[in-house]
Order: structure tokens, then C-alpha cells, then sequence
């Protein structure tokens, strides 16, 4: 028995979550935020056997695409100009994907 995390971005979470569960397997879902952009993510904790593993990256990689947005970080002091705060591009999206070894499962 495996237990995959799945940190992936608000956006492709319930999309995530229908083709997860269409392929019947477990999904719980967490509501997370990122340390970078303190922005939300959500965690997918999925239990399956070992030898399903890989679908289920898979089903991940397909549905969690990274893409470009625009962010405005927090304002920073200019010199002479007060606070300013100046948009840059950043990848959002995609995964991170932890895939753990279960010793005991039980469901009571």
C-alpha cells in the first residue's frame, strides 16, 4: 500500500478530484496554502496499491498543467517613492507529488 501527496494548484483541484474519483480511487482533499505566494493550493491524499501508483501520477500530470500569471509581490520601500510593488510573470500550477509507504492500514 502506498500514500500519495499531491500538492497542486486551487485551479485544477476539482477537475483533479472527478478523474480521480471517475477511476475510483479515494481522494481526500485538504485545503492548503503556499509559502511562496501564500497563495491556495490543495492537498490530495490518495491510498492505493503499489502497483497503481503510476496511474495515478499519470492522472495527475495529465490534469495539473503549469502556466504564467501575473503576481504583484509584496510592496517593497523605493527610494524616495514610498512603496512600490512591481507585477512579475511566475509559473503556477503543476504538482509536487510525495509517494509514501503505508505500514498498517486499517479501516475501522
Amino acid at each position: 500500500m502506498k500514500l500519495v501527496f499531491a500538492i497542486v494548484h486551487d485551479e485544477d483541484s476539482n477537475i483533479l478530484m472527478d478523474k480521480l474519483t471517475e477511476k475510483s480511487f479515494g481522494v481526500t482533499k485538504l485545503a492548503s496554502t503556499g509559502g511562496f505566494l501564500k497563495s491556495g493550493n490543495t492537498t490530495m491524499i490518495i491510498g492505493v496499491k503499489k502497483e497503481l501508483v503510476d496511474e495515478v501520477i499519470d492522472i495527475i500530470r495529465s490534469t495539473c498543467k503549469t502556466r504564467k500569471e501575473m503576481a504583484t509581490p509584496t510592496p517593497m520601500l523605493a527610494e524616495g517613492a514610498g512603496f512600490m510593488a512591481m507585477p512579475v510573470e511566475i509559473t503556477v500550477g503543476g504538482a509536487t507529488i510525495f509517494v509514501v509507504d503505508v505500514e498498517k492500514y486499517m479501516k475501522v
